[in-house]
């Protein structure tokens, strides 16, 4: 009986028709998620770009402060 229930259900998922409506509804599920999460990637990249400007600024100034450190040690 499990057997064949299995292999029905097989079967039924095999034809073309409900292979389409599957397709169909699992790509507006996708489609949905994607337009409810838009925002919040948005907000992560922007939160990305601004840790990355802030961590080049700080190796920067590092930079430049220890050649300006590098420098006043040979006048004294």
């Amino acid at each position: 009986m499990k057997d064949s229930l299995v292999q029905q259900c097989l079967d039924i998922l095999k034809r073309e028709d409900i292979k389409n409506e599957l397709n169909l509804l699992s790509s507006s599920v996708i489609d949905f998620i994607v337009y409810e999460m838009k925002p919040y990637v948005f907000l992560a990249l922007l939160f990305i770009v601004i840790l990355f400007i802030m961590n080049l600024s700080i190796i920067i100034m590092l930079t430049i402060l220890l050649h300006n450190k590098s420098n006043s040690q040979k006048w004294f």
